[in-house]
């Protein structure tokens, strides 16, 4: 949370404080417009915080630090569950069923999903609550529900997904029964915290 005066100057800032803590009722979005000289302050060769080492400290020692005050929708996504609350958010709001790019071949049953360019999706199957990626093809008599599907994704014919998280590039193999999980067979950056990778959907 954030301590901003009338003229957008930040003075205190605190991630995630406990309430009686929080200089204010104001958050921080996430989205930052920043100096060249900020890369200055972050150490290379671990994972650092922004929110908790790099801004306090650009407070501390400039007194620079602004903040707009946005006035709208804001929702954080920063799990998989709020990732696809914001697309259902979303298609609410602009009054349609379904988003779906370019040069899709749709032959089963779309609802509540969004859907990137280059998608085949074959006869009889069904996705709903879902976000599929671009290049994707899932086999016929599926069911997908509550589902991220990643880029050049193949999914086969007659498997079942349900709160499934699968990574680009991952091959799902026809006849597959699969719930609560994440596919993510490629190499993960050192450093990169394990609970940040693919977390499953959970209601």
């Amino acid at each position: 949370m954030a301590d901003v005066k009338k003229d957008g100057k930040i003075v205190d800032f605190v991630e995630k404080p406990r309430p009686e803590e929080a200089p204010s009722n104001l958050i921080n979005a996430g989205a930052y417009f920043l100096d060249p000289m900020v890369l200055d302050y972050i150490e290379t060769g671990r994972l650092v915080s922004m929110e908790k080492e790099i801004f306090p400290q650009i407070i501390k020692d400039t007194g620079r630090f602004y903040g707009y005050k946005f006035h709208g929708y804001w929702m954080d996504i920063g799990r998989i569950s709020s990732y696809l609350n914001a697309h259902r958010f979303l298609l609410r709001e602009n009054k349609i069923k379904n988003c779906v790019g370019e040069n899709c071949n749709l032959n089963g049953m779309i609802d509540k999903t969004c859907i990137g360019d280059n998608v085949i999706v074959e006869e009889k199957t069904e996705i709903k609550s879902s976000v599929i990626y671009d290049n994707v093809k899932i086999g016929n008599n599926s069911v997908l529900f509550n589902c991220v599907i990643g880029e050049n994704c193949r999914i086969g014919s007659n498997s079942i997904l349900k709160n499934v998280v699968a990574g680009d590039n991952e091959e799902i193999k026809p006849d597959s029964n699969l719930e609560n999980i994440s596919i993510w067979s490629q190499p993960i950056p050192e450093g990169y915290p394990n609970k940040q990778v693919g977390n499953v959907v959970k209601e």
